[in-house]
């Protein structure tokens, strides 16, 4: 399993939201770049970014932060946040980034998805954001008419490869990850699945890595020590 440590930036800032709530905004680190060096320094191949920002407004405001995490460091990098045009999609693989994330969109955009995966492929990624049972969009803040697997379903059918699942009540909250909702999507679906959300704990990662999931994204509990990330990447092999 690979371990994706995790940076959403505000105004060029490493922050934490505490469950999707803007109101609940943590400054966590001025400088992204170091954050993401460090991630390097402790053994990660890959990073996860969220433009907290383009999530609500459906721009690239943080554009110059991550084409210098994805030049100045050999991670893979991805990138979610209010990717909803091609032209948005080729901004950001034109900086460098390995593989986008589309989130709102890919709910109420199926043509643009479709296009978006025939021309890019596996360099798209699908969000599912979970808010009791139901797909919640623009940043968290309306719910959609889907409920999980009738949209994970319609996914894969699609075409997608990578789908990152958050439990949006789980997100922030140190109170360990939705273990029963990832077991369930790993053994349904042949996709990457990649568990967000709430991994606290070692405890946690040990218990992915047993479903045997394509990845599992760490936020707060890393920032807050809760999780030490070079032996997390270890357990998680």
């Amino acid at each position: 399993m690979n371990i994706f440590p995790a940076i959403d930036l505000v105004e060029g800032k490493a922050v934490r939201l505490f469950k999707g709530d803007y109101a609940q905004m943590t400054v966590y680190n001025e400088n992204p770049l170091s954050v993401a060096r460090d991630f390097e320094a402790a053994g990660a191949k890959y990073i996860h970014l969220v433009d907290l920002e383009g999530a609500k407004n459906g721009d690239t405001p943080n554009i110059e932060v991550v084409k210098a995490i994805a030049e100045n460091t050999d991670l893979f990098t991805e990138i979610g946040g209010g990717i909803r045009s091609m032209q948005t999609i080729e901004t950001y693989l034109s900086a460098g980034v390995d593989r986008v994330i589309l989130g709102t969109a890919a709910v109420t955009d199926e043509e643009f998805l479709k296009q978006a995966v025939a021309t890019y492929g596996e360099k798209i990624a699908v969000g599912v954001d979970m808010k009791d049972g139901f797909v919640a969009i623009k940043g968290w803040t309306e719910q959609s008419a889907y409920d999980c697997h009738t949209f994970c379903k319609k996914m894969q059918d699609l075409g997608v490869k990578t789908l990152i699942c958050t439990d949006i009540s789980k997100d922030g909250a140190m109170q360990g990850t939705n273990r029963e909702l990832y077991k369930e999507l790993s053994a349904t679906y042949d996709m990457q699945i990649v568990a967000s959300g709430g991994v606290s704990s070692i405890d946690d990662v040990k218990a992915l890595r047993a479903m045997d999931l394509y990845g599992a994204i760490i936020g707060k509990a890393y920032y807050i020590g809760a999780i030490d990330l070079k032996e997390a990447i270890e357990v998680a092999k």
